[in-house]
């Protein structure tokens, strides 16, 4: 950490245990080091967890998991952390809400977990939790700041990441903002176009959409899932996406936002994740599946546009890059206009 750095972060911390101890806020954060965990409550109940638990041996980059709706159905999936009865079991770093890349400077961050055979090692990125710089607690959100690196398989470090956490409710919604700023460190860093990105969430079974197939999910390595088919009951999900588009023509394709609705538990919620003009690539791409991946990707262009554009993004030694997302869980189903409205007030922050 740089000497200002540490200054800010000392400033911080004398701060944030009186600000944290505010007893009319509804948001408080239980600290949990030996589980490596920051639980974040609302009204005296989980909301989510940023999990940073590097001995854990399938989780090789920070989340947030599980999320938890204001009417207390958990929308992520339980897998492979604490499986629930029914849930596919592929794609095992697919785990609450991330954010990696699935090529950097030829390292995969997406793939990795402890899934990936020995030998294919040194081809995986590794994203370690580094400091907790700020914890703050109003009547009205609550903020979380925190650094990682990115690092090879050697322990060198590639990027440098400081993500801002800010978190709200209101009535049945909450929403939670992911500012994220990367600098290259000691060499410039290409983001080679790939499918496998960036901020990432892995839905619970209900959110998913319908499907009578047998399925076969294949990474981009090749490595393969046989998917057998699931039963369907219970399984609610559709996309929509700014431009109009339903289900799974919302892949592949570009958008302010895309809204994921289903029921859980016999509760209508739904799942916004909102795009930022000031972030690369926007309006993005999304890795919408129906298989219950939700991902904003802003530097994958290539597969979506079958081969008509491409972004090879770099970034210069010690020059930074920052993403800007907004994540909305509500007690109903998405509406566009409403969600059109909540586009506005994000952007206009």
């Amino acid at each position: 950490m740089s000497k200002i750095r540490f200054v800010l972060f000392l400033i911080f911390i004398s701060f944030s245990s009186s600000i944290n101890a505010q007893p009319d806020s509804k948001f408080k954060f239980v600290n949990n080091d030996s589980e490596k965990k920051i639980d974040i409550l609302i009204e005296g109940k989980l909301f989510t967890s940023y999990l940073y638990n590097d001995e854990i041996p399938v989780l090789r980059k920070p989340v947030l998991y599980p999320i938890i709706s204001a009417s207390g159905d958990t929308i992520t999936r339980g897998y492979p952390l604490a499986p629930r009865k029914g849930e596919r079991i592929d794609h095992p770093h697919q785990i609450g809400l991330w954010f990696n890349y699935g090529d950097v400077n030829g390292l995969d961050f997406w793939n990795n977990s402890n899934a990936i055979p020995a030998e294919q090692a040194d081809k995986m990125g590794t994203i370690n939790h580094k400091d907790i710089i700020f914890e703050k607690v109003t009547d009205n959100k609550a903020e979380l700041i925190v650094s990682s690196d990115w690092m090879d398989n050697d322990g060198e470090v590639l990027l440098e990441e400081v993500t801002h956490f800010i978190i709200r409710e209101d009535g049945g919604s909450r929403t939670i903002d992911r500012i994220t700023k990367l600098t290259a460190i000691n060499d410039d860093v290409q983001f080679k176009d790939n499918k496998e990105g960036m901020m990432g969430l892995r839905v619970a079974r209900q959110l998913e959409l319908p499907t009578t197939q047998p399925i076969a999910l294949t990474d981009s390595h090749g490595n393969k899932t046989e998917v057998a088919v699931l039963d369907n009951r219970n399984v609610t999900g559709n996309y929509l996406n700014s431009e109009g588009l339903e289900g799974n023509d919302a892949w592949g394709k570009r958008a302010k936002w895309v809204a994921l609705s289903g029921n859980i538990n016999s509760h209508d919620v739904s799942v916004v994740i909102f795009d930022n003009p000031q972030n690369v690539g926007f309006p993005t791409y999304w890795h919408a599946r129906d298989y219950g991946l939700f991902a904003a990707n802003p530097l994958g262009a290539k597969i979506f546009s079958e081969g008509k554009q491409e972004l090879n993004y770099m970034l210069d030694a010690g020059d930074s890059v920052t993403f800007k997302y907004r994540i909305l869980i509500q007690n109903r189903k998405a509406d566009s206009k409403e969600c059109d409205k909540r586009y506005e007030e994000f952007i206009g922050n």
